[in-house]
């Protein structure tokens, strides 16, 4: 037998953690590009709508949110790899086509499906943070107190997106008649004057105690 080739398979099947960590920001921030482009998007079809301004400053956050992990990223030593974010970019640009009961303008159902999908982004968010905030406690590159801030904001933003997705059902398959403010519901008022809270994030600069100039611009 071969001495030498069973030691190098057995060093091969060994997990590397860098190499795992690489694969699991990569993934996490291409999901964040087509996140940040598709809520600009929503923003900007529902800009005529009382979901306008929530979206609008939720889409301003999940911006500084992508920058955050982006800097991670750089602190953590873990490269870009453009090419995945790419596809995270071509992914949200096929789910487009989902069908809307509609073939050439966009209908209600638009908004409950372009909802969803933020919702489920937003999730996979909030398990990256609880995820880098386990790793915290024993990796020092990692800021605490940062990514307490960010999986805060992650839970709130998620309850406002839970509002907008109930808003948006009703407008969809609800024949009752009147606005959310008539039947007393309110729509999204959890964002109000969150955009740009966290410190640094304000003006696209990375988050306090974090190294910069690695790392990719949107």
């Amino acid at each position: 037998m071969n001495t030498r080739h069973v030691a190098g398979r057995r060093r091969s099947a060994t997990p590397d953690p860098q190499r795992m960590l690489g694969i699991y920001l990569n993934d996490h921030l291409a999901g964040s590009s087509g996140g940040v482009a598709l809520i600009r998007r929503a923003a900007r079809n529902q800009r005529h709508t009382p979901a306008g301004p929530p979206l609008a400053r939720l889409a301003e956050q999940i911006a500084q949110d992508r920058d955050s992990l982006r800097s991670l990223m750089t602190a953590l030593d873990v490269p870009v790899k453009r090419r995945r974010i790419a596809l995270g970019r071509l992914a949200e640009t096929v789910g487009r086509a989902k069908p809307n009961g509609r073939l050439l303008s966009r209908s209600p159902l638009s908004d409950v499906l372009e909802l969803e999908a933020m919702r489920i982004g937003v999730e996979g968010k909030t398990s990256l943070w609880e995820s880098l905030r386990t790793d915290a406690e024993t990796d020092r590159r990692l800021p605490v107190n940062q990514l307490d801030r960010l999986l805060a904001r992650a839970h709130r933003q998620a309850d406002v997106l839970k509002d907008l997705t109930a808003d948006a059902a009703r407008r969809c398959f609800d024949a009752e008649p009147g606005t959310p403010e008539e039947r007393g519901h309110s729509v999204g008022g959890a964002a109000e004057g969150e955009a740009g809270e966290i410190e640094g994030e304000a003006d696209g600069e990375a988050p306090r105690g974090l190294s910069t100039g690695k790392g990719w611009t949107s």
